[in-house]
């Protein structure tokens, strides 16, 4: 109780010191004896951290507003419902025409506005830590700053990585700096990393300290391992202005950062050093299990940390919609979901990933599932070839029945796979494929292939030069994290974004009408559920499936190519399906980034403009 009390007062002085949800500011400065009071006392400026952290739990926030609707379409996730112009603008979202006036994005009080609002908290945090928290003594106020740090360079990420150029708010709001233009992210890139630089220096290693036992809150590995995500994007292609030209309404070009201090022969080798003190002292490890791992995520209940997940979005266990959106789709009511409305699912992997998986990679079936609960049918069956879901996500392994809207789950930001992918990609560009390299990429594919971690070995050792190497990582990222939605800012940074979805166009008329790498798949699929273990078990997924199997199984006919119900309604991968997976064909790059919203534009007193075409 004591507890909720302080944090309740700190989130009471930080409303009254910050302005920047309703962009108004009061005419009188609060008191410094309020501000020392909450920032020279332990237990209130951690208060006014978790106000940080609150705002990403706000209606339209990173909960059902940001994390759904930023990631996709990519070359392996893409958004299940396919309506250009209609269901409030989402399936704009994900085919790259998300225009100003976007009917779920487009709100006064929306992602970008409280994204803000947590980057105003931290900047009052960071500046009350420094003036009355001792840090220099003290070294849990040390660690508040290195948390506060943390999380406002995690949240410019996140604005540069949707919205490219924004403005760079480092100070609490004043009169003079109510409304501000679009700074040049590499400004911002700047100042994160050498934010991170400092938080790096205040932060324990995970489990050795109180705070970071848990995974909710900011540890070293963490803020190293976003050193170097941070790194990678700054360093790598986007979408840019001219030079000197943010907020002018230019074109723009994808090319290189401009400034030289952000090229990758500057900011690789300190990345790669953060992260080989990560994997060398910060006591991390991979889960063995793979599934295992995934179903602890569901459970949601244990924040303790368990040597992979280095940082979650630490919504309330009835608070935010991940489930809601991504997890293994369930219709009607169930003993899972006992909300009445369908949930999940709303995007999902394309159709073909499934057959790029080795058949002994223990990922595949829980990255890719061709199957849904059916209430009418109380159990489980197949959705078609163009529906197909992150098994990752699952109602059933949840340990409570979601019954809103809301479930609870806490989005993992970043795992310690990431740190060893990011490892061995930095160090292939800097020195090749060395031992180093191929041993952080081994240890992620062993993992993959439990039980056959040999195959995981020879794979890896037989990997050639640079090129192949790189290309094995951008396979690899695929392959660990699909579902999680870094795949999007890895294409734009490695300047892949529309030759890969271009790629996926071709893997998905090769997966329909039986050509390519899929000429020998069967035409029907062949399912049964066991109602026991309330397993499915579907057969025609492999070459050779050709006759229906002995037993009680029901059959799909024509599975693969039938593209439309008995109705005549477009269902399966039609070719207006497989082309809108983006919009503007060969231009399509220059709306790599949301734009900055209507409601927005028009409430920053003519400060701020959209580049690139939005206009």
């Amino acid at each position: 109780m004591k507890k909720f009390i302080q944090f309740i007062l700190s989130i009471a002085v930080i409303s009254a010191l910050a302005s920047s949800c309703d962009n108004l500011l009061k005419p009188e400065s609060p008191s410094t004896y309020d501000t020392e009071t909450v920032f020279a006392n332990y237990n209130l400026a951690e208060g006014a951290i978790f106000g940080i952290t609150e705002a990403f739990c706000i209606d339209k926030s990173y909960r059902n507003r940001f994390l759904p609707w930023y990631g996709y379409n990519t070359d392996i996730e893409w958004y299940n419902t396919y309506n250009p112009g209609g269901d409030q603008g989402k399936s704009d979202i994900g085919i790259y025409n998300c225009l100003p006036s976007n009917g779920q994005l487009n709100e006064a009080e929306g992602c970008y506005t409280l994204m803000y609002t947590a980057i105003e908290r931290a900047n009052l945090a960071i500046e009350g830590l420094r003036k009355y928290g001792n840090v220099e003594a003290d070294a849990n106020m040390a660690y508040l700053l290195g948390e506060a740090l943390t999380l406002r360079a995690m949240v410019y990420y996140d604005l540069c990585k949707a919205w490219g150029d924004v403005p760079a708010r480092f100070e609490p709001v004043t009169s003079e700096t109510t409304y501000l233009p679009k700074s040049s992210r590499e400004v911002i890139f700047k100042q994160i990393l050498g934010d991170l630089d400092e938080a790096i220096n205040y932060l324990p290693y995970p489990n050795k300290a109180a705070a970071t036992r848990r995974s909710d809150r900011i540890s070293k590995v963490f803020a190293e391992g976003l050193y170097a995500r941070i790194a990678l994007m700054a360093s790598g292609y986007a979408l840019r202005p001219a030079e000197g030209m943010v907020g002018t309404h230019d074109l723009g070009s994808v090319c290189l950062p401009y400034d030289a201090e952000l090229a990758k022969s500057v900011l690789y080798p300190k990345a790669l050093d953060y992260l080989k003190d990560a994997i060398n002292n910060g006591g991390c490890h991979l889960d063995p299990d793979y599934e295992a791992y995934w179903k602890r995520q569901n459970a949601k209940q244990n924040l303790a940390f368990d040597g992979e997940t280095l940082y979650v979005i630490p919504f309330g266990d009835k608070r935010g919609q991940w489930n809601n959106y991504f997890a293994l789709r369930v219709d009607g009511n169930t003993k899972y979901n006992t909300y009445s409305s369908a949930r999940g699912g709303a995007a999902g992997p394309l159709p073909y990933l499934w057959w790029k998986y080795d058949e002994r990679d223990v990922r595949r079936d829980l990255t890719c599932a061709n199957y849904r609960w059916n209430a009418a049918e109380d159990g489980y069956a197949p959705t078609g070839i163009a529906n197909w879901y992150f098994a990752k996500y699952r109602f059933d392994w949840q340990n409570d029945p979601a019954s809103s809207a809301d479930d609870g789950i806490k989005p993992v930001v970043m795992r310690y796979s990431d740190v060893l992918l990011m490892a061995a990609e930095i160090e292939n560009e800097l020195n090749g494929p060395t031992a180093d390299a191929k041993r952080w990429l081994a240890e992620v594919r062993r993992r993959a292939f439990r039980g056959n971690e040999e195959a995981a070995e020879d794979y890896v050792n037989a990997i050639g030069g640079k090129e192949a190497f790189f290309n094995a990582i951008v396979d690899e990222r695929a392959l660990e994290f699909c579902g999680e939605f870094l795949r999007k800012a890895d294409l734009i940074r490695w300047n892949m974004l529309k030759s890969k979805m271009d790629q996926a166009k071709s893997e998905l008329r090769a997966l329909r009408d039986h050509s390519g790498a899929y000429a020998n798949l069967p035409e029907d699929i062949y399912y049964q559920f066991d109602e026991a273990t309330e397993k499915l078990t579907i057969y025609g997924f492999r070459p050779g499936e050709n006759t229906k199997p002995k037993g009680n199984w029901k059959v799909s006919k024509g599975y693969y190519s039938k593209v439309a119900d008995d109705s005549g309604k477009d269902t399966g991968l039609y070719d207006k399906r497989i082309d809108g997976i983006y919009e503007h064909g060969d231009q399509m790059e220059w709306y790599m980034y949301w734009p900055i919203f209507s409601n927005q534009i028009n409430s920053s007193v003519n400060k701020l403009v959209n580049d690139y075409y939005y206009e």
